[in-house]
């Protein structure tokens, strides 16, 4: 992944949304997965981990020893998702934590050699359809699955509706993908992508649905929406700084409720053949 046109996330803005992540991330894609994962140990890639919140979701579910491999460009955020994964399992194995700071756009298969699974959240719509490609490629040849979470699709519900909506939407959706980044269009070619490298892919609907009890989340959600919609669109600041405001009473009154779809995907990697009896 670049490290100049891909937004850096804080610490701040991944732990508001971890809540609404875990409860919108897609189970029923485990039980698909399950068959396909070797081990023990299990030895699990994740992929601009962050803060380290797929881990804290998926390394309980999975249950069995394992080893987190944690991979971001951010040393700062690697050291916070390091220091906060769970060391145990909820059947009691042992969890082991490394980490792995790089450039995702150098990854290869021989980097994923042991690999049990890949996984990442919220990475596939800030890369490009290179980058996806890239680990793709990567996963094929170590034969490992891959279960890449939480990718925006540019669907959005907010109620009550608002006259504003649709302009917002639109020039948010085209910051996205700015300078190539695949924004909503992440899942179709990463399916593609995946498919070309010999993969089956599932997908899942996996939405955010915030109400009054998320309003921090929700109002923090819609101050950045915006403000990508008037750095692409700056034409629009006037009508987008007085929409702002009316979205945010709303949402300060616990009266906004907010549907933000995405879409999870598990690749799995095709079987192996075996060769002619001689």
């Amino acid at each position: 992944m670049r490290t100049t046109d891909v937004p850096r996330y804080t610490p701040d803005w991944l732990e508001l949304r971890e809540g609404a992540d875990a409860a919108a991330r897609a189970p029923e894609l485990l039980d698909a997965l399950r068959p396909h994962l070797s081990g023990p140990p299990l030895v699990i890639h994740d992929l601009g981990c962050g803060t380290g919140s797929m881990g804290r979701w998926l390394a309980p579910r999975l249950g069995g020893p394992q080893l987190w491999i944690l991979h971001d460009r951010d040393p700062d955020l690697l050291d916070r998702a390091a220091v906060r994964m769970p060391r145990t399992t909820t059947d009691g194995s042992r969890v082991t934590i490394a980490t792995a700071r790089g450039d995702l756009a150098r990854l290869t298969g021989s980097a994923l050699d042991g690999a049990s699974l890949v996984t990442a959240s919220a990475l596939l719509d800030v890369v490009t359809e290179r980058e996806v490609d890239r680990i793709a490629a990567a996963c094929a040849e170590a034969r490992c699955p891959a279960l890449l979470a939480l990718t925006v699709v540019g669907r959005v519900e907010l109620s009550p509706a608002d006259p504003l909506d649709a302009e917002i939407a639109e020039a948010f959706d085209a910051h996205q993908r700015r300078g190539g980044l695949l924004g909503p269009d992440a899942v179709a070619v990463a399916s593609r992508a995946f498919a070309r490298h010999g993969a089956t892919v599932r997908t899942h609907t996996s939405p955010w649905v915030l109400g009054a009890e998320q309003s921090a989340l929700t109002a923090e959600w819609l101050r950045g929406r915006v403000a990508a919609a008037v750095e692409q669109r700056p034409r629009c600041a006037g009508r987008a700084e007085a929409y702002l405001r009316r979205r945010l009473a709303t949402c300060a009154a616990g009266a906004l409720r907010a549907v933000v779809h995405h879409r999870d995907l598990l690749a799995l990697p095709a079987p192996r053949t075996t060769g002619a009896a001689a």
